[in-house]
């Protein structure tokens, strides 16, 4: 496809964009101040048409930057400015005693409509630039709500009445409009606030109180509302057309303008929010996701959330600051301005002394460690150091190539819980062994899974035995202590040893390991049960 010649006349549509785009350059001219200050005049008068000597008598009552303005400068601004298309020529019978004064009395003009609607749009610029502006919370209910009843009168059989639907559809659509355009700005302006790093403690627990009470309120009445507000949109849908139709019989406003004359195009017409079907596609999709793309309230909360993940951010980086790991935009404005404000030597100086660049020699590559080189040594007569081949062919010691996976160790996580489960089982088996061959000891041959579980809380129990002296003369061969509460338990396994010490009591245990034989120890071993009231139960085999 052949590129079209430098002199290709432009499109209609852009010529006409770029017209309409001129109309803001007043606002980024050398004389900006001067073009707002009579923009301001001419807005605060409707359908007037005003000369030279009008439009300075005014400009010197608001004493403002235009006020020293003359008349042959002035008269430069305002066809400036009717060139750009924010002023209009007008036409007025004048009286003047001199021609130069019919000249400047002559030439008339009057507020375009687009040079209103962008001084207007600046104006407010100008004054809530870094205001916070409050979400209009409330208008979302009152959005339900008339949602809601228009839905039930349109299904009614008799209707509803075209004025009362007029009435509450123009309603309607000024509140959604008033809180979605509080919605844009609150958010715009908690990116801007967000997007700073030098935030202090107090700044930051403000913002932080802000986000945690203020964006939570607002999110989760967004939420509660929006299925009930798309539910009531889905009532109201199939009956949209014949409505608008009644509407549109009842009262055509602007829209029922005709060309006059053979040969005059046809005069575009603005209408009222919601009087055509893609103003409430529009009010549809803000709640639910019509087109695939998500709707308003899904990008609400994400909004949510990304303005959570800044504020932590700061959090981190003011904890950071708490152990000397401060930011350093400060201490580096305060650098730069030094640097502004220093000689040529003496900005060399304070490079050297902040950065510790002295010349080319530091590659960032230490010498051998049993070379020390004075920091006056030059690089023309200094060692030579390796430099690594990497870093000499490509600039970077970064490693080059794929980057190894992440070894998979779900095989050996399952063996290792199968093997859990195998010991865990075993020693179940070992325990219901044990309480079944409790009082016949000497008649049963016990598994080595079994003894070594036995012998596991037999040492628990001796550990747990209080030692009591016992009372009258010590015969040859008896010890003067018995054992008080001896005993140990396995809650998950339930079972309790419980031991005795009786004199003369011989206690034979067979296994396949071999054979345990206990002097004067009784072994008595049963179930646990927990109780209702949290004690445990025993029950002796």
């Amino acid at each position: 496809m052949e590129a079209p010649a430098p002199d290709t006349p432009p499109e209609p549509g852009q010529d006409k964009a770029r017209r309409r785009l001129d109309a803001y350059a007043y606002l980024s001219a050398p004389e900006r101040l001067e073009h707002i200050a009579i923009m301001r005049v001419f807005c605060r008068t409707l359908l007037a048409d005003l000369a030279v000597p009008e439009v300075m008598a005014k400009l010197r009552e608001s004493s403002g930057p235009a006020a020293g303005l003359d008349a042959d400068t002035l008269t430069v601004r305002l066809e400036q400015l009717e060139r750009w298309g924010n002023l209009l020529r007008g036409s007025h019978t004048v009286k003047a005693s001199s021609i130069t004064e019919y000249q400047r009395s002559r030439a008339r003009y009057q507020l375009s409509r687009l040079g209103e609607r962008i001084q207007r749009d600046a104006d407010g610029v100008l004054a809530e630039a870094d205001a916070a502006r409050e979400v209009s919370n409330e208008l979302l209910a009152l959005v339900e709500r008339g949602l809601r009843e228009l839905a039930e009168l349109v299904s009614e059989p008799s209707g509803i009445a075209p004025q009362d639907g007029l009435e509450r559809i123009s309603t309607l659509f000024v509140q959604f409009a008033e809180f979605a355009d509080s919605i844009r700005d609150f958010y715009a302006y908690l990116g801007q606030v967000l997007a700073r790093y030098d935030l202090d403690s107090a700044e930051y627990q403000g913002f932080k109180e802000l986000l945690l009470d203020y964006v939570e309120a607002i999110t989760e009445d967004v939420a509660f509302r929006a299925p009930r507000i798309s539910a009531a949109l889905d009532t109201l849908w199939p009956h949209l057309p014949a409505l608008l139709d009644r509407l549109d019989a009842h009262a055509q406003g602007l829209a029922g303008i005709s060309p006059q004359g053979e040969g005059r195009s046809e005069t575009r017409v603005q209408r009222s929010r919601g009087r055509e079907l893609a103003d409430w596609d529009g009010l549809r999709g803000w709640f639910s996701n019509t087109d695939g793309q998500g709707s308003q309230v899904d990008q609400l909360r994400d909004a949510t959330l990304r303005a959570l993940q800044s504020l932590l951010a700061n959090a981190k980086r003011i904890l950071r600051s708490a152990t000397g790991e401060m930011s350093r935009r400060r201490d580096l404005l305060r650098l730069a301005r030094w640097f502004d404000e220093a000689a040529p030597q003496d900005a060399h100086d304070i490079a050297v002394a902040a950065f510790g660049l002295y010349g080319a020699r530091h590659l960032g590559i230490p010498p051998a460690t049993d070379e020390v080189v004075p920091a006056y040594t030059s690089w023309w007569t200094g060692p030579v150091v390796e430099v690594p081949v990497a870093l000499r062919e490509r600039g970077s010691r970064a490693q080059r190539g794929r980057t190894a996976s992440v070894e998979d160790h779900s095989a050996q996580k399952e063996r290792l819980r199968e093997a859990a489960r195998q010991r865990a089982a075993a020693r179940k088996a070992a325990a219901d062994e044990l309480r079944s061959a409790s009082g016949r000891f000497d008649d049963i041959r016990l598994t080595s899974a079994a003894l070594s579980l036995l012998l596991e809380l037999l040492a628990t129990a001796l550990g747990n035995a209080q030692l009591k002296r016992r009372a009258g003369t010590y015969r040859e061969g008896t010890t003067g202590f018995g054992l008080d509460a001896a005993w140990s338990e396995d809650a998950d396994l339930g079972i309790r040893l419980t031991v005795h010490r009786t004199a003369g009591t011989r206690t034979l245990l067979h296994s396949g390991d071999g054979d345990l034989l206990l002097d004067d120890l009784e072994l008595v071993i049963g179930r646990t049960s927990a109780t209702a009231d949290g004690e445990a139960e025993v029950n002796v085999s």
